[in-house]
């Protein structure tokens, strides 16, 4: 008999909420198989079969949150003694856990016919009382959304031609004439919800904040980009780099500049450890919670090679595709708000990271330069620090950085020779 644990995957995980199990007592499975989807605070795991045999017994229930280590189920082995007694302990164990690439997704949801979902679109799908394994999905790897659950709900609602519409309508006179009153809606608090309160309880609690605000002139900055997008000399065509690709840049000379905001305090051997890698962590609004893909080796790459891996990093982060390894490593982190129309705000620190700088709307207003009234494009930053790590004077010095980098693109140019 063979038991399959939750295993820690990496970064500091202790529980996981078990999503979904894709088998059943008494089901036959291969090796590699996935057995069970789980959830940890930074990734949706699968839990892969170590032998072909048949399933014992569930341990567990769908929606239980466990700790590292707990028995999910039990496998009776076929003729696989030696796999049967294998610890998943090694490093491609580990690999295994992680979700994999678009072709091993596919891979894997025609040989298991399973579906691959995020846990929201799920539950979106079960609210709506559909069977997911009938939608087609359109994202990477045939991955179904949640715009493609809501048109298939939207199809299935939708009366047919030679269907008379009326014959709804008994349904709704029933709904409005029902005298019991309506419940509340609740949403479920867990899963990546749940991790996500709880990573910022530890790090609100731990990391004395103390945020500094500044205010940007973005104009320069702006004027470039559009002169950037109009005309490519290498090709005689434009190309168009986003305004954060910048601010990542930015960050990272800054950051050379004043090295204890790319650092981590180890209270444990009472040091401080300044990190030799920037890798830039862009905090991400995906649907089912705040997800942060890493941007590595900052400090080696151009604006526009950041540029392309953070968007389709976004876009993975929006579908649920990150790896593990996409999600990890970060040295600083920040968050671009301002599409959405914030104008200030004090954010919680990615703990163990000591700095996080979030970017607010940019508007244009009056300033006065050199006596004179000028409309300029002005955008607020707030940047939260670990006032255990630095001092205010030397985030203001740091601020003070970054926005001469911005304000001036040329200097950054200079830098980057």
């Amino acid at each position: 008999m063979v038991e399959v644990k939750l295993h820690d995957i990496g970064e500091g995980m202790h529980e996981g909420e078990i999503i979904h199990f894709f088998v059943k007592p008494g089901d036959t499975v291969s090796i590699d198989q996935p057995l069970v989807e789980v959830q940890t605070d930074k990734v949706t795991a699968e839990l892969p079969s170590p032998i072909a045999g048949k399933v014992a017994d569930i341990l567990v229930k769908e929606g239980e949150t466990v700790t590292v280590g707990t028995v999910l189920l039990t496998l009776q082995g076929e003729g696989a003694v030696q796999e049967a007694k294998k610890e998943m302990n090694s490093p491609q164990d580990v690999q295994n856990m992680t979700p994999q690439n678009s072709e091993r997704e596919a891979s894997l949801a025609t040989l298991t016919k399973r579906v691959l979902a995020a846990p929201y679109t799920r539950k979106i799908a079960r609210e709506q009382g559909i069977d997911i394994e009938q939608v087609t999905g359109t994202g990477p790897a045939g991955r179904i959304t949640e715009e493609d659950v809501l048109s298939f709900a939207k199809q299935r609602t939708e009366p047919k031609s030679d269907e008379q519409p009326a014959a709804a309508k008994p349904a709704l006179k029933q709904k409005k004439e029902s005298s019991i009153p309506a419940e509340a809606d609740t949403i479920p608090f867990r899963g990546r919800r749940k991790q996500i309160a709880k990573k910022m309880t530890q790090s609100l609690f731990t990391i004395p904040h103390v945020t500094h605000f500044e205010e940007v002139d973005m104009t320069n900055l702006l004027e470039l980009k559009k002169q950037m997008k109009s005309l490519d000399p290498l090709n005689n065509k434009g190309f168009n780099v986003s305004v954060a690709a910048f601010f990542v840049k930015a960050i990272q000379l800054a950051l050379q500049d004043f090295p204890i905001f790319n650092s981590k305090l180890d209270e444990e051997h009472e040091v401080i450890r300044l990190e030799k890698e920037i890798n830039i962590g862009i905090a991400t609004d995906a649907e089912d919670g705040l997800i942060v893909p890493v941007i590595r080796n900052v400090e080696r790459r151009n604006i526009k090679d950041i540029n392309s891996d953070m968007k389709v990093k976004i876009s993975k982060a929006k579908e649920g595709g990150l790896t593990r390894e996409e999600m990890t490593g970060g040295t600083f982190t920040i968050s671009n708000v301002g599409p959405l129309g914030s104008m200030g705000a004090t954010p919680i620190i990615n703990h163990p990271e000591v700095a996080l700088i979030a970017f607010h709307k940019t508007k244009k207003m009056p300033v006065i330069i050199q006596d004179e009234i000028q409309i300029r494009s002005m955008m607020n930053l707030s940047m939260s620090f670990d006032h255990r790590v630095a001092d205010g004077a030397t985030a203001v010095q740091f601020t003070n950085r970054f926005k001469e980098l911005i304000e001036n693109p040329s200097v950054m140019v200079l830098e980057l020779i």
